[in-house]
This record gives structure tokens, sequence and C-alpha cells, in this order.
């Protein structure tokens, strides 16, 4: 990956097109409900402003090559974590806190790194990027073993666990999608399908929605809304099949059904977090979104299990 390399690969030409044109588009309409239908839009206009900002920096980041794009998400990593623990108390600790901060490092190294000894070996140190959690957790165990401490350290070191391995690992494997050939149609993909999905699941409710699907967990998604996010996820593979020409029609479907039921589940697991310590958003970096861990969310599931079905199906070299 490279800017001159992003330049001359259809696939993300096509998605800078894609990101525009939806972009203009959405700028248009919102303009029309403002100025002629005199809608109240301010909300919707603060969103839209923050795409402003985020889809140049994703797309920012991919053109300038896998380095700064696996740096960058690994920063997402970093600042949704903060956030959690923020959220939940756990920065209060900083051995604790400090040895998550420490493993989302060391995933970033290991997504960064070759294998040191084996041939043919594709970027990214694969196997001990897999095997990092047993690492980590041993690490955080020691931490009141070290420091000579038992009360509280049941709530601290699963609180710690949690976090790395949900916020630093699950959703480190973005990163590694930034190794494999096929990279730009991967990364473009997954993350614009699961912010589609995620479009999508809000529209149908909002338009259908009569049934909540879980309603103490998050009492506005609807089951139409979450069926018709499916649906249309499993369209979205094949009409953006020229990400991965690959892929042969049992991919496509694992592919749809990773981004439809994975982005929502990564969501609701967020939602279970929020609704258990009594908060709205994780945080308020992002205005109209609320916080870096509100709107990567979706992410956590699909980034694991679409890389590894890449893997099993085509390898990540």
């Amino acid at each position: 990956m490279s800017p001159r390399e992003a330049l001359q690969n259809p696939i993300f030409v096509i998605y800078v097109w894609i990101v525009a044109g939806l972009i203009g588009s959405a700028g248009v309409v919102l303009a029309f409900f403002t100025f002629v239908l005199k809608k109240e839009m301010r909300s919707v206009w603060l969103t839209y402003r923050s795409w402003l900002i985020m889809a140049p920096l994703i797309l920012g980041s991919v053109f300038l090559g896998r380095v700064v794009t696996i740096l960058v998400l690994t920063l997402l990593a970093v600042l949704g974590f903060k956030e959690f623990a923020r959220a939940t108390g756990l920065y209060r600790d900083w051995w604790m806190t400090g040895a998550v901060y420490l493993g989302i490092v060391a995933a970033c190294i290991l997504t960064l790194v070759r294998h040191p000894t084996a041939e043919n070996a594709g970027m990214g140190w694969y196997g001990f990027f897999m095997t990092l959690p047993v690492y980590v957790i041993a690490l955080i165990m020691m931490i009141p073993i070290v420091r000579n401490r038992v009360e509280g350290q049941l709530q601290t070191i699963s609180l710690a666990i949690v976090g790395f391995l949900y916020i630093g690992w699950m959703f480190g494997h973005i990163g590694f999608l930034a190794n494999p050939s096929h990279h730009y149609g991967y990364l473009l993909f997954l993350i614009f399908a699961v912010e589609l999905n995620d479009v999508a699941a809000f529209t149908f409710g909002r338009l259908l929605g009569k049934h909540q699907f879980r309603s103490q967990i998050s009492p506005k998604k609807t089951w139409e809304g979450a069926i018709g996010a499916l649906c249309f996820s499993m369209v979205l593979p094949w009409l953006f099949r020229f990400s991965f020409p690959q892929f042969g029609t049992l991919q496509l479907v694992l592919t749809g059904l990773i981004v439809g039921i994975g982005g929502q589940l990564g969501d609701l697991s967020i939602s279970v977090i929020k609704r258990d310590i009594g908060i709205k958003d994780m945080g308020v970096t992002i205005p109209g979104h609320g916080g870096i861990l509100d709107r990567i969310d979706s992410l956590i599931y699909t980034a694991p299990l679409f890389m590894h079905m890449v893997d099993f199906y085509n390898g990540l070299n």
C-alpha cells in the first residue's frame, strides 16, 4: 500500500468516487429539507459535518499506505479503550490500563512486522498476533500478585481483560486486513458496509419498526430494523463485488451475514455496557456520533469474523 499504488488501484478510486457522491448527495438532500421544506435538521447537519471529517480521514489513511493505516486504526483502538476505561472506572488503576495499552501496542507491532523466520511469510506476524491474548491476560493476572493485592481485583482484572480482548484485539483484526494483497477491497468494503448496515437498521426501524428487538439493551432498535439491515447487508457484497473478485458465491453470502449480523451484535454489545453503567454514549469525541467506541463498535465483531473467513478461503498473503 502506497499513495502511488492507491491512485493506480481501481478499487480505491471507485470507493473515493462513491464516498464523494454519497456525501455530495446527502448535502443536497439536507439543504433541500432545511431551506426548501423548512425542516429542523440541526442534529442531522451536525452528524453530516462529522462525516465530512471522518470520511476523508479514513480514505486519507488508506491512501497514505499500510503503515499509516495500521497506526491510525491502532490510535482508534487506544482512544476507544480510553473511553471504555473512563466509563467503567478502570482508568483509576494505571497498572491495569497500562497493561492493556501495552497489549494494544503489541498488537500493532505484530500487525506491522513480518514473521522473523518463516519462509514466504506475508506481512504481519499472524501466529503471534493470534496468541497475543494469552500473554496479555497472563500479564494482567500477574499485576495483583506483584502488588500483593486481593480486594477489588476481580473486577479490575475482568474489565482489563474485556477491554483488551474486545477493543484492542478483536478490533485490531481490521488492521491486519491491510496486509493481504487485496487490502483495498477488504478494508474499504468492511468499513463502508458496516456504516451502511447501521444506516439501514436506523432507516428500516424508523419506517417499519413496531416490535422492539432488545428492549432492555437498546429500546429504539426493532425487529423490523434488524431484519431490514440484515437483508440489505446480504445484497451489499454483490453490489460491491469489485472489492473481492476472487470471492465465490459462498464467500459473498458469508460476507453479507458477517456484516448484517456481526455489525448489529457489536453495536448491541457496547449498548449492554452503556446501559449497565447508565450512560448514553461512551464519549463526545465525534459531534452527532458520541465517542470513538460508539462509532467503531460495529467493526469489533465483523473485523475478526471477516478476516478469518478470508484467511480460510483465500489466505492473508
